[in-house]
């Protein structure tokens, strides 16, 4: 967020939604993550996956989900406030991803509290979408982040 006054806390509210940018994998990019971290024949080999009941080459769910942290951190989280996440209470990886699709990214605040124990920052919880080219749901995520407090 480089290009917008810096975004604390304070400044995401509930309701808030955000879309975010797209992103796309090409057939390379799917197959050399996969051959690093997810070594599947249908997400590696593009003529096992054609033939798997997938019918073609997709992408790791996995690398889905690291894919739309760009985005996330570009658009929407602010490198001034974040202090990273505990962690995500749900992902879904609802239809494949295929090589070329571009993915949209859509951000719904859903509670944003302050800390009991550290009041110089809050807990920002949020509902994130994933969908391709055709409008089809391909991942769902609920996120939490941690934040600074312009105001502690």
């Amino acid at each position: 967020m480089s290009t917008q006054e810096a975004r604390y806390f304070e400044d995401y509210v509930v309701g808030e939604v955000r879309d975010v940018g797209t992103i796309s994998l090409s057939e390379a990019e799917i197959i050399d993550f996969a051959k690093k971290y997810d070594p599947q024949d249908f997400h590696t080999d593009p003529e096992k996956a054609a033939a798997s009941h997938y019918g073609g080459l997709i992408a790791s769910g996995w690398q889905t989900a690291a894919a739309v942290m760009r985005p996330l951190v570009d658009s929407f989280l602010d490198s001034a406030s974040s202090l990273g996440s505990p962690g995500i209470d749900e992902l879904r990886w609802l239809a494949s991803v295929r090589p070329d699709d571009v993915l949209s990214i859509r951000v719904t605040v859903v509670d944003a509290r302050r800390s009991n124990s550290k009041p110089d920052r809050g807990i920002l919880r949020t509902y994130i979408e994933v969908s391709n080219q055709d409008d089809v749901m391909v991942m769902t995520l609920n996120a939490v982040n941690i934040l600074t407090c312009r105001n502690p």
